[in-house]
């Protein structure tokens, strides 16, 4: 449920010895003069900058740099239309993945992963007209601290408004299962990669279009409501995911996130697996933290539905533990005359749809989950 935040210099040149590390820090000095001394070729074409009205954002992103805003979350999306034949994406250097989709063909993935090249082609030889693309942060932003620069198209071309997001929305809070934490490997023994990590196909952004809904995501690996994955018994405090929530960068508290911005009808909340994944938990503590961050989120969303999800990665005592402590707070929340707040189980996977990287779920898991929770939401929320 957790992989390393640091880039260590292990993780960009394998080094075994101090001789090696030192010949590291030479290679890594000479790469940085090396990328003052070169510049990368002008970018032909007409630059559509972050700032023009023609492009649309989802999620928490900050505008602090208006010519190059920045966010942290999976989920972000970065969406325009355009008269033209082609269009290029421009991002800060190593910023990580999109999920990219033109028109209605094919969403396909692209890197942002050179240390100078940012600028990347989406699609060229289009016929001549209007046309849609729209992009997907499908990774965490936290060591790659991505920023979106602008889209080029034609010099001809014609940036153009895209048609307004759906009118349905929903939050997604939660931990690296949200995320979709390596759920495009193909064996449990496979560590953390960014390669493999595809929120796109995760079960929060399923569901969302399976809903027809516009989706904010809150979520990051490793993760809890008051312990993070192996914390201490007493909790990460500061470090959990309340203490982050108001913020608009994961992991930086300097930017307050404007709820204004967005304000969703139903909120899902799944978290609790890294708070009972390891036998160092406290219940009390647990409880406490949820009823807690409940009525955080409220603060923000008075009207919203409120639904406490559990799964699917627990199993044995600590998914029994999960489920009894949420129905408590469900019904703690009723008492206090909080109608709004509801309850759903994920089931549990059991390997028969195969396991992503370190026991997640797999991507056809996901498919599953996402299949659950929107037949689950379409009643709630009447979605039909």
């Amino acid at each position: 449920m957790h992989h390393n935040n640091a880039i260590s210099l292990q993780r960009i040149f394998p080094c075994k010895t101090v001789l090696n590390r030192g010949l590291c820090l030479v290679l890594l000095l000479l790469g940085s003069f090396t990328a003052v001394a070169q510049h990368t070729l002008p970018v032909k074409g007409q630059l559509v900058k972050p700032s023009h009205p023609a492009i649309q954002y989802v999620g928490r992103v900050s505008f602090q740099n208006p010519d190059s805003p920045a966010f942290r979350f999976p989920g972000i999306q970065i969406n325009t239309d355009f008269e033209g034949t082609s269009v290029k994406m421009l991002c800060k250097p190593q910023s990580g993945y999109f999920m990219v989709q033109i028109d209605q063909a094919e969403p396909f993935k692209v890197a942002f992963t050179g240390q100078q090249d940012s600028l990347v082609t989406l699609a060229t030889a289009l016929p001549r007209g209007r046309h849609s693309v729209r992009t997907m942060y499908c990774v965490e932003g936290l060591d790659f601290k991505p920023e979106f620069r602008g889209f080029v198209i034609d010099n001809d071309g014609q940036p153009l408004t895209p048609p307004a997001l759906p009118q349905r929305t929903i939050e997604f809070i939660g931990n690296s299962i949200t995320c979709a934490y390596g759920n495009e490997a193909t064996f449990e023994g496979d560590h953390f990669s960014y390669a493999t990590e595809n929120h796109y196909y995760g079960y929060a952004q399923l569901t969302a279009r399976a809903l027809q809904a516009t989706p904010m995501v809150v979520a990051r690996s490793g993760i809890g409501v008051y312990r993070n994955y192996n914390g201490p018994k007493t909790g990460n405090v500061g470090e959990d995911m309340p203490a982050h929530y108001d913020y608009t960068l994961f992991p930086d508290k300097t930017e307050l996130w404007d709820f204004n911005r967005f304000t969703p009808q139903v909120v899902c909340i799944n978290l609790g697996t890294n708070d009972l994944s390891t036998n160092n938990y406290d219940l009390k503590l647990f409880k406490q933290a949820h009823w807690e961050f409940l009525q955080q989120v409220r603060s923000h969303y008075p009207k919203a539905k409120i639904v406490l999800l559990c799964g699917s990665m627990l199993n044995g005592k600590e998914l029994e533990a999960c489920r009894q402590t949420l129905d408590q707070v469900m019904a703690d929340a009723h008492k206090a005359n909080d109608k709004e707040v509801y309850r759903f189980d994920f089931t549990p996977q059991d390997g028969s749809l195969k396991y992503g990287a370190d026991w997640h779920p797999s991507i056809w898991q996901h498919e599953k989950m996402a299949a659950e929770l929107t037949a689950y939401l379409r009643t709630l929320m009447q979605w039909f």
